[in-house]
């Protein structure tokens, strides 16, 4: 990059920085949404809120079908 375009473009640098903070938080939080033993964990919470009477069966059923999807999902992704 050549000093002038350096010097044209600098007014942008914190725009590109907030654009690739958002784009590795957007990663992250993918990451963590799709994670397999993060998906296990909450399986786990749901049969434990129907032991104790905290959902219904149905709820679960409900909650377990989106953790499978978000499971699906990341494996989908490559993750």
């Amino acid at each position: 990059m050549g000093l002038f375009s350096g010097l044209v473009t600098l007014p942008l640098a914190p725009v590109r920085g907030v654009m690739w903070l958002a784009e590795v938080l957007k990663e992250q939080a993918e990451a963590q949404l799709y994670d397999p033993g993060r998906i296990a964990a909450e399986m786990q919470q749901v049969a434990d809120d129907v032991a104790n009477g905290v959902i219904t069966e149905e709820e679960a059923a409900e909650r377990e079908e989106e953790l499978l999807a978000r499971l699906r999902a990341g494996s989908a992704q490559g993750g």
